[in-house]
């Protein structure tokens, strides 16, 4: 869980993911699931935080049954792919989830 502090310290990101989920024309649950993964696994490194909040989006929207590419999750958060392919598992797990084994 996070704290309120959490969201505060992380409007930035969470604006960041709101527009790739505007991009991607995502729902609300997809941003919901994204959101509460991000804040729960918040990087201390600033410049780690781009490439969480791009995984937390494609996990995100991956539960809410709205998949959509790693390319294209990693353009609207201006990552790489590799940034998005690297991290979704660890933070899908971290949220309690099994990832599936494709």
């Amino acid at each position: 869980m996070y704290s309120a502090r959490d969201r505060v310290a992380n409007e930035e990101w969470l604006a960041r993911i709101e527009q790739a989920a505007d991009r991607l024309d995502l729902g609300s649950e997809a941003r919901s699931f994204a959101t509460d993964m991000f804040l729960s696994e918040v990087p201390d490194e600033e410049r780690s935080k781009r490439a969480i909040a791009a995984a937390s989006l494609y996990a995100g929207a991956l539960i809410a049954g709205e998949e959509r590419s790693q390319s294209r999750v990693a353009d609207a958060m201006d990552v790489s792919r590799l940034s998005v392919q690297q991290n979704w598992k660890p933070v899908l797990e971290a949220a309690g989830f099994r990832p599936p084994s494709w």
